[in-house]
């Protein structure tokens, strides 16, 4: 999360959902009852989102539950896209690009969630992470046709700021990453 998204006030709205994924995670088998409850009440009480953020920190997001506010789509056939400044990185993204250039900066932006999940369909073109030490890229999921993967360091990061989950495919594309 960022430096001053835990501390804002958390709606009534942001509790509901915390509590359906805390209900969709019970029924996977994730939670058993007695930690359903606890964090059931936890979520109601809470105050703030970092409260909120924790409470639902190790467990997946469904897609069912993903917000449309929280998911970016980029669709892009050449020339480049980039997110830097100040923005506010979404729970997932969904990425479908040909001959293009893309980049996200994190240096600056607004983490809302402690996982990044990005969705890549790309050919032809390069994807670009910068930003702090403190992310953590797993690409465990991708896909790689004539593709290569340049990252300095895939998981050195104990306690990451946040954790990138790169699934999906890559053709003739190249996945780089720049720390500050």
């Amino acid at each position: 999360m960022s430096n001053d998204l835990p501390d804002m006030r958390a709606s009534h709205e942001d509790r509901d959902h915390v509590v359906e994924v805390l209900r969709v995670a019970a029924g996977d088998g994730r939670l058993d009852a007695e930690e359903l409850d606890a964090r059931l009440e936890s979520a109601l009480s809470a105050r703030t989102l970092g409260e909120l953020a924790g409470l639902t920190a190790d467990l997946p997001i469904p897609p069912s539950l993903v917000k449309g506010s929280d998911v970016l789509v980029v669709e892009q056939h050449g020339g480049k896209y980039v997110r830097e400044g100040r923005w506010t990185v979404p729970a997932r993204i969904a990425l479908r690009t040909q001959l293009c250039r893309v980049t996200f900066d994190f240096t600056h932006a607004a983490i809302t969630s402690d996982v990044l999940r990005i969705e890549a369909d790309m050919t032809h073109g390069k994807l670009i992470f910068a930003g702090a030490r403190d992310l953590v890229i797993d690409t465990g999921g991708l896909g790689l046709t004539y593709s290569k993967i340049k990252l300095r360091s895939r998981n050195s990061t104990a306690d990451p700021r946040l954790r990138i989950e790169l699934v999906g495919t890559l053709v003739h594309a190249k996945v780089v990453e720049r720390r500050s």
